[in-house]
């Protein structure tokens, strides 16, 4: 904005007057930095590291460890605003009395531990604002699934999923290499080529499942021989690849590589327990809501294809 000289109020225009030199213009600020771009809708820098402060308020991290926590959280952030741009381009709304009970279950379930919603915030590493900001978009995704999937299409899901609903386990072992979700192709390459020489030797008789694990696993079970204990068909800390590909192998067997975001994986699984057998019509909101997760994971893959992304994490 120009500025004026004011003398007693008016502006100074006469030429009797000498003229204030123009001020010199502030420099401009730089632009905040951008962790990513999401169909042009800009993740600040500053988002992302303020998740990772909250979460990790003591922990001194290195800058490479900083700039991978980046990476991950990052993509994250990007899932979310590809499903949060899908679904207000549907029209679907999530009405202001259905977050708030959300809320109060919340609230309810917190104070059975002696605690608040302010212990939930700060334990979380996130505000209110953004809690409901998440709600809203489960609520969205979840009016909008019932809009679009039919009962008999359920009915299929679960069929194909029933050793999840009928609550079988696996035990499993595995070998690790971790690779980046964002990672050079020809890095993700030589990850598989390496695990994929392991499993001949395996096979081969020359190298027992567990020495590899011990020898090779950049994960902490590797000290356990790669064992992993048991885990469930869906719902766990496991990655869904490798959850599906754990429960289509036969007991004893050493699978094909399996990749993750989380790197590239030999799998082996040692027991199997059978589970209880469920119906579908006793299960079915549990159904409805197991598939709404899967349905979120495969409609971000599609929008991730469709849209335009850019990571720009320093």
């Amino acid at each position: 904005m120009r500025r004026f000289l004011l003398l007693g109020g008016a502006l100074a225009a006469a030429p009797t007057f000498a003229q204030t030199p123009p001020a010199t213009p502030p420099a401009a600020q730089p632009a905040p930095a951008s962790a990513a771009t999401v169909n042009g809708e800009t993740i600040p820098l500053a988002d992302v590291d303020a998740f990772i402060k909250a979460k990790f308020p003591v922990t001194p991290l290195t800058a490479a460890q900083t700039r991978q926590m980046r990476i991950e959280i990052v993509s994250d952030m990007v899932d979310d605003l590809l499903l949060k741009q899908f679904l207000r381009k549907s029209g679907v709304k999530a009405e202001p009395a259905e977050i708030e009970q959300h809320f109060k279950v919340l609230a309810d379930g917190l104070a059975k531990q002696k605690k608040t919603l302010a212990d939930f915030y700060k334990e979380t590493g996130q505000t209110e604002a953004q809690v409901r900001d998440t709600w809203a978009t489960m609520i969205q995704l979840a009016k909008y699934v019932r809009e679009q999937v039919k009962d008999d299409e359920l009915k299929a899901y679960y069929a194909a999923n029933k050793d999840h609903f009928d609550r079988v386990e696996v035990k499993v072992s595995h070998v690790v290499l971790r690779v980046s979700a964002v990672a050079p192709p020809a890095e993700r390459a030589a990850a598989k080529q390496k695990l994929e020489a392991l499993r001949g030797e395996i096979a081969g008789g020359k190298l027992t499942f567990e020495d590899a694990a011990k020898k090779h696993s950049q994960c902490p079970s590797a000290q356990e021989g790669g064992d992993l204990g048991y885990i469930a068909r869906k719902g766990g800390l496991v990655d869904e690849a490798f959850s599906k590909a754990a429960f289509a192998q036969k007991t004893g067997d050493i699978g094909p590589v399996v990749e993750t975001d989380f790197g590239v994986h030999l799998i082996r699984v040692t027991d199997r327990k059978p589970g209880t057998p469920s119906e579908f019509e006793k299960c079915v909101e549990e159904v409805r809501e197991t598939f709404i997760d899967d349905y979120r994971t495969g409609l971000i893959g599609k929008l991730r294809k469709q849209g335009q992304v850019q990571i720009t994490v320093p």
